[in-house]
Order: structure tokens, then sequence, then C-alpha cells
């Protein structure tokens, strides 16, 4: 094998590598990890590195995270074996002679790579593909009308979620927020209300909860989903 298929070869596992890592990342934004958070888990989670911060809880927060996760270390292990093995054929096949004469040639698949990478970060193509990928995984979520839960982040041991109502609990229906009582009796704040359609605005006193709102809301995470009889979007069916 010459130095152009090696190279070929590394440049395709390296966009390779990268799709697969945007695929997991996302699957984790869908169940409501931040970007940024997800990108960095899925980061160490192929690759095996094992690094660990607080921020690593986030993926043990719920059974579809956790499902999630042990894919994603596994396709890590099996994908990291196949490069290394991949490598070894690859380099022991090589023949030194050819190295000067192939070295041009090798540039352009790493090029290839890099237009791909500077293409898909265009902010439009990224967007496009969100909108795909969320329409395609909210066929798979929203199978039936029940209300749910996903949690974003943590602080402390209060969780911030988002609530999407299919049916707005009878103890909240055509109340206001201030006489709700969430905030007073159950210590969960609602901080912003995306109505279906509409973009999100920040929670007042009149707020009344209507069927397909997108809640933001803050408390403890088991009363959340009990006072909103809400489920995890991806859990067990």
């Amino acid at each position: 094998m010459n130095i152009y298929l090696a190279f070929t070869l590394f440049a395709l596992i390296i966009l390779g590598y990268w799709v697969i890592s945007e695929l997991f990342a996302m699957l984790f934004r869908f169940t409501g990890l931040p970007d940024d958070k997800a990108r960095f888990q899925v980061i160490s989670l192929l690759t095996g590195c094992g690094f660990t911060t607080h921020e690593s809880e986030l993926l043990l927060s719920t059974r579809s995270r956790r499902r999630l996760t042990r894919i994603t270390m596994l396709f890590g292990y099996v994908f990291n074996i196949t490069i290394v093995s991949a490598f070894i054929n690859v380099f022991f096949s090589l023949k030194i002679s050819e190295l000067a004469a192939d070295l041009i040639s090798s540039l352009i698949p790493l090029l290839v790579i890099l237009v791909i990478f500077l293409f898909i970060r265009v902010p439009s193509v990224r967007a496009w593909g969100d909108r795909f990928f969320e329409k395609l995984a909210g066929r798979i979520a929203h199978r039936d009308t029940a209300n749910t839960i996903l949690p974003m982040d943590y602080i402390g041991k209060e969780t911030i979620a988002q609530v999407t109502l299919r049916e707005v609990p009878a103890d909240l229906r055509d109340k206001p927020l201030s006489a709700s009582g969430l905030k007073t009796e159950k210590n969960i704040l609602v901080m912003l209300v995306e109505p279906l359609g509409k973009k999100a605005e920040p929670a007042t006193a009149q707020t009344v909860f209507q069927p397909g709102d997108k809640l933001t809301v803050f408390g403890d995470y088991a009363t959340i989903s009990q006072v909103f009889q809400a489920r995890e979007r991806f859990g067990d069916q």
C-alpha cells in the first residue's frame, strides 16, 4: 500500500470519527443535555480517556442517558480497536521508497476533510441538520400524548428541566401562575414558557399554561415529574 492510500485511509478515519462524535453528541442533546457538555462527554466516552467531572453525573441521571452512554462506550471501544488494527496493517505494508513520490498526493484527502469540516460549521447547514434529526427524534419520542420531562442541567441537588405539556394537569388548568402554588408550595420555579409555534418568554404571574407549552423549570426532579405528571421523554416503554 502506498502513502497516498495510507493518508486516504487516515483521512477517512478522521472523518468517520468526527461524524460519529457529532451524531452521538446530537443524540445526547435530544435527551436534554446542553451542547457543550454533550460534546465533551461524547469525546471522553469514545476515546476511553476516562476523564470525569461533576458533569458526568448528567449521563447517569436518566435511563435513556445511561443506555446511550453504554452504547457510546462500547462503540468507541470497538471503533478504536478497528483503527489501531488498520494502522498497523497500513504502516507495515508501506515502502519507504514511495514516500517522496506520493507526499503531495497525500494532502488531497486531508484537504477534503478540511473542506467538509468547514462546510458543516456553517450555521445554516448545522441548523438544518439539527432540525432534521430533531424531527426524526420527535417522531420516536412523542408517540403518545403523555407530558414529558427532559433534565437539562443540575445546580446542587436541584434540576433545570424542560417540561412539555401535552395536557395541562387538572390542578394547574385555567389557573394563573401566581395561583398555582408551584413556587410557594412545591418550590418549583417556572422560568420560561414557550407556547406552541412561538418563541420562549419569561413566565409572569398572569401566565396560564396551555397544551403544547414547553416550560423551563427549576426544582426537585421528582417533584417536577409528579406535579406536571410527566415522564422521561426517552424512558423505557
